[in-house]
């Protein structure tokens, strides 16, 4: 990215970011003042998430700008749909080494065609210089009392995802090895454009008894909800939804740590009692979404993930954490 220093935080506020996004009735005040005043419906509650990509931790220097502002927000869509919360609001707040008027167009065009599938509207931010770092905070709207939690599985209950997994983690094993295999464009489709099920949450409110997205790896996202629930579960490999090009790769190392524990699927992991499985059917076809049923949850304290043949496999690490020694860069 070049560098430019005659440009002012007011004028790259309003050349890039003042009407980077559709305007929603329910903003009162937006970008421009001190803070952006919100309205929120009679019977709603407002779900709010906020995460923070940094440039060689989250995703590679070389991602394209329109990639990176797709994906900015989109993980934290994905926070919403495994909420079932509606988007509406963002805030950006964008540290950059210098200003590139076409890295940053690009940038805010990722962003905003993302942002206008949703009808959400960009309200406030910040800019300031340093290393490239971004942060996205997203406000969403539910029905009152009707949030999915990770607290809410019971025994008996189906285990679900949604979509397929291991093909964000299989792009980054790639990629950082050089591997330039025929599948790559779309194996770095699912690293750097992830699609947020918001229309899955939304459609499970009222059925899925707990829900989280997929971001550090099943077996540690999946183990938060057993955490909070108090209860265990039994995953069966073999049901697991895989790409052809995942399953290649498994089938020729026969580990499935990356599946389990590669991370940045942004997928929905979801329970709900077995007497609502024509449900997830119906919600399935309607809104074109693969859902799979992969276990189910039982009152042991632990998940135990089966082979085909019946054996416990356990991974060596279940997924990302920040802050540990085993963390790589992607």
């Amino acid at each position: 990215m070049s560098k430019r220093s005659d440009i002012s935080e007011f004028d790259l506020i309003n050349d890039y970011f003042a009407g980077m996004t559709s305007q929603r009735e329910d903003v009162v005040l937006g970008i421009g003042d001190d803070a952006a005043l919100l309205r929120v419906p009679q019977g709603m509650e407002l779900a709010v998430s906020v995460d923070t990509l940094v440039a060689g931790v989250h995703f590679f220097p070389d991602i394209s700008p329109s990639d990176l502002g797709h994906k900015v927000l989109a993980v934290n869509l994905s926070d919403l749909a495994a909420m079932g919360a509606e988007p509406a609001w963002a805030t950006l707040a964008l540290t950059l080494p210098g200003v590139d008027g076409l890295w940053i167009s690009e940038f805010c065009r990722g962003f905003s065609e993302l942002a206008a599938h949703y009808d959400l509207q960009l309200v406030g931010g910040d800019t300031t210089s340093g290393p490239l770092s971004i942060t996205v905070q997203v406000q969403g709207l539910l029905p009152m009392g009707e949030g999915l939690t990770r607290s809410g599985a019971q025994v008996g209950d189906d285990i679900y995802v949604t979509g397929t997994l291991g093909d964000a983690a299989l792009a980054l094993v790639c990629k950082r090895d050089g591997d330039d295999r025929q599948a790559m464009p779309q194996l770095l489709g699912h690293l750097d454009r992830p699609i947020p099920r918001v229309e899955a949450g939304i459609a499970l409110r009222g059925f899925a008894s707990s829900a989280i997205d997929i971001s550090d790896g099943l077996a540690a996202d999946l183990g938060h909800i057993l955490q909070s629930s108090g209860v265990g579960a039994r995953v069966d490999l073999d049901r697991i939804p895989l790409s052809p090009s995942v399953t290649a790769s498994l089938q020729e190392s026969n580990d499935w740590s990356l599946i389990i524990a590669g991370g940045d699927d942004y997928e929905l992991c979801f329970t709900l009692p077995p007497v609502h499985r024509d449900q997830v059917a119906s919600i399935s076809r309607r809104i074109g979404v693969t859902m799979t049923r992969i276990g189910v949850i039982d009152a042991q304290s632990d998940l135990r993930c089966l082979v085909p043949d019946g054996s416990i496999w356990s991974p060596e690490c279940t997924g990302y954490e920040h802050f540990s020694r085993s963390d790589g860069d992607n």
